[in-house]
């Protein structure tokens, strides 16, 4: 009873944020993060509704992505072919690479960047959801990494149409650019659907083979982050930790696969992941703090604006010669 106050003003803030996502492009766990912190930062609340925001930040948020895994339906890479595929692989470990590799260089905290190429890299929110504790970031960094990503996406979603056009890309080509490169499968669908329906289809397709690439993501996160740690505490030997929700995620993964569950029970499973997500998502949103937000907020987002840049530039190279 204790978390009821808490859980009820996430449910609260996560239908209003499922509500304006109808008239908002940028969707509504970014929305529901937005709404969180107004909230957060503007209503001073008891102390009791911390138990049920906890519950819903932590708890709900491992449910959520552990059911995630439903949407990943492994047979998806078959439908690819080999260039597509390869073009995705290539692009997300470059993207990921140079996201690391800038953050030295710009002297930008590591776990905070790759978040933001992974983000940009992987499948915007849910890729981000599902690494930020693996790398052990706050809140506050972590709820910024999703309005970036999120933002980003929806500047691409107009911008991206328009250059494949120009560029002169067929219906395939151009819906592999933008189910390459933008951030939600939401963005995605949408670009791509707004030329025509062959590019819609070669859009989505892409997408979703850049999402089941979150699992081996995930598992590499784990590795290098066990190995960044036990070389900064110089240990011969770190026990690689695997997070619950993780083997949660991989078996979801492997159910959508297989088949043996029936369609109406995936999309319960997948509708019921999304709204544990939002719910998540507000409780992260009403812990976060504007004056947190302000120290790293503007250079967050030039450096995920150079992993973007990098990535659009990169999947036009892959397009054209591979």
């Amino acid at each position: 009873m204790n978390k009821a106050y808490g859980i009820i003003l996430c449910i609260l803030i996560a239908i209003s944020a499922m509500f304006l996502s109808q008239y908002i492009v940028i969707g509504s766990i970014a929305i529901a993060i937005i709404l969180g912190a107004i909230v957060g930062n503007t209503i001073p609340l008891s102390d009791k509704f911390n138990p049920g925001i906890t519950f819903s930040e932590k708890t709900l948020l491992a449910i959520a992505i552990s059911l995630l895994g439903i949407n990943l339906d492994f047979n998806v890479l078959l439908e690819l072919g080999f260039q597509t595929l390869l073009i995705i692989i290539v692009s997300m470990i470059a993207t990921i690479s140079f996201g690391i590799f800038l953050s030295k260089k710009l002297k930008f905290e590591q776990n905070f960047a790759s978040i933001l190429a992974i983000g940009n890299g992987v499948c915007g929110s849910a890729a981000i959801a599902a690494t930020k504790d693996i790398v052990k970031l706050d809140k506050e960094k972590s709820a910024l990494a999703i309005a970036i990503v999120n933002l980003l996406g929806t500047m691409g979603l107009f911008v991206l149409p328009i250059v494949g056009v120009l560029l002169g890309l067929n219906d395939t080509e151009l819906g592999i650019l933008l189910g390459n490169t933008l951030q939600s499968v939401g963005h995605a669908v949408a670009a791509g659907f707004s030329v025509n329906e062959a590019v819609g289809q070669s859009a989505t397709i892409t997408k979703m083979g850049r999402i089941l690439l979150l699992t081996p993501v995930i598992f590499w996160l784990i590795w290098y982050t066990s190995k960044k740690h036990s070389l900064e505490k110089a240990e011969k030997k770190t026990k690689l930790q695997v997070p619950p929700f993780v083997i949660g995620f991989v078996l979801f993964s492997i159910i959508a696969t297989s088949g043996v569950l029936p369609s109406n029970i995936i999309e319960l499973i997948s509708e019921a992941s999304k709204i544990a997500l939002i719910l998540a998502m507000s409780a992260i949103g009403l812990k976060i703090s504007f004056n947190a937000i302000k120290k790293t907020g503007w250079d967050a987002f030039v450096l995920a604006g150079y992993i973007f840049k990098f990535q659009i530039v990169l999947s036009i190279i892959l397009i054209a010669f591979i």
